[in-house]
């Protein structure tokens, strides 16, 4: 829409709302990197980079709101004030590639919304004034140049995030693990709806048990001693309330850095893990579920298993072949979220219900070959089988929230008590490499976000609306923030209008989209141009909202 020169920044405004019930004007500042006066070195790299624009949104965000910027009036009914308020969306304890700040042509450049002032549909000129004269440029100034901020603070967060990426992308797969929990770690949260650390002289810190002990040396110089789970099947085991599913929550956001002080900024998982839960009720097309289900009544295949209704067990055989094919190299599995019929059946149920009446093959009867043929290792929080000690390499019991290696235990306990038999009758390996693979089909995904005028928007963390379908996220755990939510709607667009063609796998359209962040950042898959509303996505929840697209379709080899 326009530029504005002040004496220390330019405004670019590339929105204005048309009434002050429309969406607020979308704005941003830009400041010339040399005046800003960061020492050079805090964005020498993408991932330093990626900690010194979220510490920037921080400071911005932490502006406007001790301001009181990001507050508007009460209405006071239609001839009420309205408006007034500068925001850019909070972020949360993880620390994401955003579109809030940016870096670009040597430009520090932060992006926000303004609700412009009105009564009623009359604009309010003096309080429009105010906002762009009197409060933007001290929320500019205070948080977007060197001058202003605690350096010493700044690059402990940069620093921070890069000894936290090392150890996921380079440690991990150094040592053969597929997970890490440094000692000292906060696990627990603050709270169900607060996801800020639990006050330390509450929550008992992190110790790891000697024989699973692990160092790991970081770019800073930092040695760290902490929790490592080798690559296999790993089972966690303990009575309830003793942190069973703490320890995995963590793991679950472990594939995310973290603010400094959070508590889990050194716990690790494999940048590909995934949880896995039953989902009843989800849409599945065109899966192939085979190796877990098969011979259903009426002779309905499930070598392309579709449903609108899908049951707890089919749910679940669904998310995991759908992980393994977008690329997953760790599940992270919860009894207490998993279908019973799809963990384990006992002697009972296999003597009672004989194995040609039965279509379900247990998750137990196929993990080992899922790691030795396929390399797909395994947590599993496991409070009720212990059957699948059989099947473990390292079993891990929570005790009043401290882990103990109880490996040893649980195998002399697998041979004094044997358990039920293990069905793997060989056709493992045969079933993994026979999988169908799809091809989304462009059209498909197209025709359905034209629907409604083509909106596609976050309404929650947890729905898009997709045109006119509501895509459900409830199920998908490591969507952490509303702006992932957003940016992966607005790439499933991108990935239909340029890489879906019938010819590429799901994830080889998301590699593809994945690598033109990487390159281009987030603008390139934006539909509504520059904002700043934007969080990176894992290409793994852009295919898991894809899979969940009600009418979505796939061609099937």
């Amino acid at each position: 829409m326009g530029t504005w020169e002040y004496k220390d920044f330019s405004l670019i405004v590339d929105y204005v709302q048309s009434d002050p019930f429309a969406p607020p004007s979308r704005c941003r500042v830009r400041v010339p990197a040399s005046q800003a006066g960061f020492p050079a070195d805090l964005t020498s790299s993408k991932i330093r980079t990626v900690g010194f624009c979220d510490y920037l949104s921080r400071m911005f965000w932490r502006e406007t709101n001790d301001a009181g910027a990001d507050a508007a009036p009460e209405s006071q009914g239609w001839h009420g004030s309205k408006g007034g308020a500068i925001m850019m969306e909070k972020p949360g304890q993880h620390v994401l590639e955003r579109t809030s700040v940016l870096i670009s042509k040597g430009f520090i450049e932060a992006r926000f919304t303004i609700t412009l002032p009105a009564r009623g549909r009359s604009i309010e000129g003096l309080r429009a004034a105010a906002i762009f004269g009197d409060e933007l440029p001290p929320i500019v100034a205070n948080s977007l140049y060197a001058r202003s901020l605690n350096l010493d603070h700044l690059r402990e967060h940069v620093i921070s995030v890069e000894d936290q990426e090392h150890l996921r992308r380079v440690s991990l797969n150094k040592l053969g693990l597929v997970a890490f929990v440094a000692n000292g770690a906060v696990l627990p949260r603050k709270s169900g709806i607060d996801d800020a650390p639990m006050d330390k002289a509450k929550a008992i810190l992190f110790e790891t048990p000697p024989s699973l002990a692990a160092e790991v040396k970081l770019p800073s110089g930092r040695t760290l001693t902490g929790m490592g789970i080798p690559k296999g099947i790993a089972l966690i085991v303990g009575g309830g309330f003793h942190g069973k599913s703490t320890l995995l929550e963590a793991l679950e956001v472990g594939v995310y850095n973290h603010v400094p002080g959070d508590g889990r900024e050194f716990v690790a998982t494999d940048l590909t893990g995934v949880k896995i839960r039953a989902e009843d009720g989800r849409s599945v097309t065109s899966v192939d579920i085979s190796p877990f289900i098969n011979n259903l009544p009426f002779q309905k295949s499930t070598k392309s298993f579709s449903t609108p209704d899908a049951s707890g067990s089919t749910s679940q055989a669904a998310n995991i072949i759908e992980a393994v094919q977008a690329g997953t190299k760790c599940l992270l599995v919860d009894e207490d979220t998993c279908a019973t019929n799809f963990m384990i059946r006992d002697a009972r149920m296999q003597e009672l219900v004989a194995p040609d009446k039965e279509p379900i093959t247990p998750f137990i009867s196929r993990i080992r070959t899922m790691y030795e043929h396929m390399g797909i290792s395994t947590i599993l929080v496991i409070g009720g089988a212990g059957d699948y000690f059989d099947v473990a390499d390292h079993v891990i019991m929570m005790d009043c929230y401290k882990p103990h290696d109880v490996t040893a235990r649980a195998k002399e306990i697998s041979k004094e008590s044997p358990g039920n038999k293990i069905r793997r009758d060989g056709s493992d390996k045969a079933l993994f490499d026979g999988l169908s693979f799809r091809y989304p089909k462009s059209q498909s995904v197209l025709g359905i976000q034209s629907q409604s005028k083509g909106r596609v928007s976050a309404r929650t963390m947890e729905r898009i609306e997709f045109g006119g379908i509501d895509i459900e996220l409830d199920g998908v755990a490591q969507v952490i923030e509303k702006t992932q939510t957003r940016a992966i709607g607005d790439a499933m667009v991108y990935a239909a209008n340029r890489y879906m063609n019938d010819n590429l796998t799901v994830k080889e359209v998301l590699d593809r989209v994945d690598l033109d962040i990487e390159d281009e950042g987030l603008d390139c898959i934006s539909i509504m141009g520059p904002v700043g509303t934007l969080g990176r996505p894992r290409p793994l929840e852009i295919a898991a909202a894809l899979n969940r697209l009600r009418g979505v379709a796939f061609k099937i080899r």
